[in-house]
């Protein structure tokens, strides 16, 4: 059996998903709080913001480069491609002002694939120090990410 994976980019730039209520691995909704850019205080180096005026960027290729980082060390787990598994994982992270990545978390997963799911997170917590922040105004700020990673057995 071939395996391949897609990987999907930054679905920030791509789409608007990130406005959809997340699900956990239940199909249950997820409640969370979504950072607003509207009157930030320009000394506030801790807030994460969701759209700024220059967003992060990956050092190694921008939307191509990640795509092919994330296909080149990505691992599909054995116990997926046994149990034929496959799906997307939806993960949200925050690229930091010194490029580093924070707060890297589940939006949704795959039903019975928590084995994806950590491996989602194994490999973009890879690129963590390889990224160009945002940017507001100018400035260096916190910016939170969502990147969809497309498991696919053929």
């Amino acid at each position: 059996m071939k395996v391949t994976l897609i990987a999907l980019y930054l679905f920030a730039f791509l789409s608007p998903l990130a406005a959809q209520i997340p699900l956990d691995s239940d199909s249950r909704i997820v409640i969370q709080e979504s950072p607003v850019n509207e009157n930030v205080p320009a000394d506030s180096s801790e807030k994460v913001l969701m759209y700024v005026d220059q967003m992060p960027v990956f050092k190694e290729g921008d939307t191509a480069g990640l795509l092919q980082f994330i296909s080149k060390n990505i691992i599909y787990p054995s116990e997926a491609v046994e149990n034929d598994i496959q799906g997307k994982v939806y993960l949200g992270f925050v690229v930091r002002t010194d490029g580093t990545l924070s707060d890297v978390k589940v939006m949704r997963g795959v039903p019975g694939g928590s084995m994806l799911d950590k491996e989602a997170i194994r490999v973009v917590m890879l690129t963590s120090g390889k990224w160009n922040p945002g940017k507001q105004s100018g400035k260096p700020v916190n910016v939170r990410m969502n990147v969809p990673i497309m498991f696919h057995l053929n």
